[in-house]
């Protein structure tokens, strides 16, 4: 199975188990200092990203620091503290006192570290660019034997300005990060706002980027580069980033939206069929996030537009959850692109649920009434 991770999801606890050898391995953990209000006034870093990266390299051995661009504390954007690894990250005080009083990175000596992890959010797009003293400890780690450059999502922001002499430090590297997809479907609030478009400004230094669908996971190792798509792609940018420092990434039990978005990558790579799905979900529905399944099946129908194919997997997807959760404006978008599908029938069942339990009522009068 591919590992996939996906968006806007509840998780049930995980447990960790550490790295019983010192490793002496030291990476230096980096994000944005831009944001404020929670990410309301001003984006900020994915605490998120964060979290998850950090018990990844603690529970693996590694000694950690953390720097942003200004040093002293740091906000992130809102986020969702009942997330268990938020959780088990706020419980820990010494885990906290990083983000209380960062580094700044111009205090930072690259020759202290062996990996650097650049943490995304939208943030990062506003200063981590901008940031002559990153620039410069991504310089000394790109030119040091044996070190690993990482980030994850909008962290690879970090990187378009850093030079090897004449050429930038990721030509020719194959790396990834959010793509324009998911600006497009999920960065209204601040990409217009952005000074460039990441994917495109790393193609024009020079990069090759890969990418996977939008909000899978997506991890690319080129080099010493080791870089993740999206949100999603965290804990297998952490543990590419374990790996390539010498170590075996220590066995852990997956997140529910983990194992969740392993199905949805089954379903949508045909490896595994609707009826597993089915049958998986009815026996072992506590070890899923049904939600995240549906949300997968809501944005994979309204980014596939006139694609047959990807409605499709949408539609089954968001059937697939259907028995398990029911969002009556899921249902309506559902019954709409049954339409699209020329699947009336279908349509005109879940128009006719729709106004027997009284919800969305007139909108769904409207839809039969076309289909009339």
């Amino acid at each position: 199975m591919k590992k996939t991770i996906l968006s806007i999801v509840f998780i049930l606890p995980v447990i960790l188990f550490s790295q019983t050898k010192d490793v002496d391995k030291k990476v230096l953990m980096v994000v944005s200092s831009y944001g404020k209000d929670m990410g309301s006034a001003r984006p900020g870093y994915e605490f998120d990203e964060f979290s998850q990266a950090y018990l990844i390299f603690k529970n693996n051995g590694l000694s950690i620091d953390v720097a942003s661009p200004k040093g002293g504390p740091v906000e992130a954007d809102e986020y969702n503290k009942d997330k268990s690894y938020n959780k088990i990250f706020l419980e820990d005080k010494s885990a906290l006192s990083l983000l209380d009083d960062t580094k700044a990175t111009a205090d930072v000596n690259a020759e202290d570290y062996d990996a650097i992890y650049i943490v995304g959010g939208k943030g990062a797009m506003f200063d981590l660019p901008y940031d002559p003293a990153l620039q410069d400890i991504i310089s000394n780690l790109y030119l040091k034997n044996g070190t690993v450059i990482s980030s994850v999502c909008h962290g690879p922001a970090a990187f378009v300005n850093v030079k090897n002499g004449d050429d930038y430090i990721i030509k020719d590297v194959e790396l990834t990060s959010f793509c324009n997809i998911e600006e497009e479907l999920f960065g209204k609030k601040w990409v217009k706002e952005f000074p460039f478009s990441l994917e495109t400004k790393l193609e024009s230094r020079g990069a090759i980027f890969r990418q996977t669908d939008f909000m899978l996971s997506k991890v690319v190792v080129s080099g010493k580069f080791v870089t993740g798509q999206n949100p999603f792609s965290t804990t297998g940018t952490a543990e590419a980033v374990v790996a390539s420092l010498g170590l075996t990434p220590v066995e852990r039990t997956f997140y529910n939206d983990e194992r969740s978005a392993y199905l949805i990558q089954d379903l949508l790579d045909n490896t595994k069929t609707i009826a597993w799905a089915e049958a998986e979900l009815g026996k072992n529905k506590d070890n899923y996030d049904i939600p995240l399944i549906a949300a997968y099946g809501y944005y994979k129908i309204l980014a596939s537009a006139e694609n047959n194919e990807g409605l499709l997997k949408g539609t089954e997807l968001v059937e697939l959850t259907s028995p398990h959760f029911f969002n009556e404006n899921l249902q309506l978008l559902l019954a709409k692109t049954y339409i699209s599908l020329d699947e009336k029938e279908k349509a005109r069942d879940i128009a006719n649920e729709l106004i027997t339990k009284n919800l969305l009522k007139e909108e769904s009068e409207k839809l039969l009434e076309e289909l009339n």
